[in-house]
């Protein structure tokens, strides 16, 4: 099955599901405003590689009326799962913020944050630090959305608290999603099944 049509399936799969669920250096972003679809008070922002994220996203802001933010870093990171894995793995050691291709330019009208991102080693993604260490979140409430690889959400409530102290955390919405990981996993097992046969 090609990537897309995983992807694709895997949001037809979610949308009815979640109808149902109710410190290194910052680079400079170029500001942007989110896609709007609603009044303006409440926006999704999500980071997502695979699609899962993408996915819990879209469904929140269609059902909340909400804009939509997409978090990009302004390198793309690699397209392969293990060079990203390898540099991913990096940027958390060092700590780092990398710089994002756009920030939220109005980011203090909003009340209501949902806050998307998958986990990364669990950890929160470097690129989430960005995100949090240059938009002020003081006073506004933050409904964060996780998905993972089978860990869990490992230290990134935590981290998220840490970098948005005054921000008021709702309980976070946590989603297990198929992952690359597994699918090199069982690839290497079956591949070791056949290539004597080869």
């Amino acid at each position: 099955m090609l990537l897309k049509e995983r992807i694709d399936r895997r949001s037809a799969l979610l949308v009815p599901l979640l109808s149902v669920v109710g410190t290194g250096v910052v680079w400079g972003t170029r500001s942007a405003s989110a896609q709007e679809q609603g009044d303006g008070r409440t926006l999704v922002a999500y980071l997502s590689r695979s699609g899962n994220t993408r996915v819990v996203a879209g469904q929140l802001s269609r059902r909340y009326r909400a804009d939509l933010f997409e978090i990009r870093t302004a390198t793309p990171w690699p397209e392969d799962y293990e060079e990203m894995v390898a540099w991913a793995s990096r940027l958390r050691e060092a700590l780092a913020t990398p710089e994002l291709a756009d920030s939220v330019a109005d980011i203090a009208r909003y009340e209501t944050i949902f806050l998307g991102f998958p986990i990364w080693g669990s950890a929160l993604p470097a690129p989430m630090r960005t995100f949090l260490t240059t938009h002020d979140l003081s006073g506004k409430k933050v409904v964060p959305f996780i998905t993972h690889g089978g860990y869990g959400p490992g230290s990134a409530p935590e981290t998220l608290s840490a970098l948005a102290p005054r921000a008021r955390f709702l309980n976070a919405f946590v989603l297990q999603g198929d992952q690359e990981r597994d699918t090199l996993s069982r690839l290497a097992a079956w591949l070791r099944e056949v290539e004597p046969e080869l």
